[in-house]
């Protein structure tokens, strides 16, 4: 069966936005988007909520033809148009291509997209995984911790009515002084 796993990026107090939605903060290299295109090149599907679906949209597949666009922002253009992407909403009614809009959190049928064949699944989006933490839908945490306080944000983390019990798989420190927290739920 796959495995839904959340992917995200943190400030380090914990922000997963600035005021006004900022995620200029976020330091992002070379070495890191090589690191997220193989990392997504394995998976079967992205999830999202709407509005990281839409800042998403609005900023890839342009970004994959810029001229100054580097080899790893092309192929992660690609990755991102290709992959099946659902997004959860309750006010879209028809999204972009090879996009599913789910109107809410059902875990049967989020089961029964996980029991399909193919990669694991990709979370991404604060409200979104707040639902599934508290379903306990998320398998695993990946979280891309960065260098910067911001001191006032929107916390990642929305849930105060969830505990988690994590078991700590890895850490990868990368040179631009982000570092890769990665958690799995199974064995905590």
């Amino acid at each position: 069966m796959r495995k839904i796993i959340l992917v995200s990026s943190v400030s380090l107090d914990g922000f997963f936005e600035g005021l006004d939605r900022d995620i200029s903060w976020h330091v992002v290299n070379e070495e890191l988007l090589r690191h997220f295109n193989e990392q997504f090149r394995a998976t079967g599907a992205f999830m999202f909520g709407r509005v990281t679906y839409e800042l998403m949209t609005d900023a890839w597949p342009a970004a994959g033809q810029a001229p100054d666009s580097s080899a790893a922002m092309v192929e992660f253009a690609e990755i991102w148009r290709d992959m099946p992407k659902f997004v959860f909403s309750r006010t879209l009614t028809q999204a972009g291509s090879n996009t599913t809009v789910i109107h809410g959190v059902v875990p049967e049928q989020v089961a029964e997209l996980k029991a399909r064949p193919g990669g694991d699944i990709v979370l991404s989006g604060a409200n979104l995984a707040s639902t599934f933490m508290r379903h306990g839908l998320i398998d695993e945490f990946r979280i891309y911790v960065h260098p910067v306080v911001l001191g006032q944000g929107r916390p990642l983390f929305e849930a105060p009515d969830v505990r988690a019990n994590l078991k700590l798989e890895k850490t990868r420190p990368f040179g631009n002084g982000v570092v890769l927290l990665h958690y799995s739920t199974h064995g905590a």
